[in-house]
């Protein structure tokens, strides 16, 4: 990685600790005591540009790489919660937590977090466990995707019959749900499962 800026580096720490909300570029002056926004944003650019940060909205951005060059910061984000567009992602995330490439076999980047709620995916997936899902707005049949469904968070499998999209359960105690035209998408691929062992 190339050599951060001291500046850079106080804002790459912000970044990371900052699960609250996002920041806007003005906070991020404030924050920092720069001389403005136009600074504050250089900074961000550089990030961007030397492979630090990945910029996923106007606030929210993701952190790709820290002293331990393995490990990725992505962005975790409530299952249950949707924004006005009926989306997850792009939504401010609820933490941001490290996660080693390595020790998951992926390459992380565009991935992020949301936390499994229920028991319609066991015995694969269960209640509080951490699901990494690539993003994407595409899946093939059989994929477990993350999605939106008429303005609800799920994790289903896709299933297509007589040119429909279906969204079932590993659980037989559950019927699939057709999906509604207009109000579906797929926000991401499913690709690893971090097991609750609490």
């Amino acid at each position: 990685m190339k050599k951060l800026h001291p500046t850079q580096i106080k804002l790459l720490e912000i970044l990371k600790t900052n699960t609250n909300e996002g920041l806007t570029i003005r906070e991020i002056q404030e924050i920092l005591n720069l001389s403005s926004t136009s600074v504050a944003f250089h900074h961000l650019s550089q990030l961007e540009k030397k492979g630090y940060l990945k910029k996923n909205g106007s606030t929210d951005y993701q952190v790709l790489s820290s002293e331990n060059e393995d490990l990725i910061y992505l962005n975790l984000y409530g299952l249950a919660e949707c924004g006005p567009n009926g989306r997850i992602i792009g939504n401010n995330p609820i933490d941001k937590i490290p996660v080693s490439q390595k020790m998951v076999g992926l390459d992380l980047t565009d991935c992020f977090l949301v936390k499994a709620n229920g028991n319609s995916m066991e015995p694969k997936i269960k209640t509080g466990d951490m699901v990494i899902a690539k993003k994407t707005n595409y899946a093939e049949e059989g994929s477990i995707v993350v999605c939106v469904n008429n303005e609800k968070s799920l994790i289903k499998k896709i299933e297509k019959r007589d040119g429909k999209i279906f969204l079932t359960s590993l659980n037989p105690e559950y019927s699939p749900i057709e999906a509604e035209e207009g109000k579906f998408v797929i926000e991401g691929e499913v690709k690893f499962i971090v097991s609750n062992v609490y």
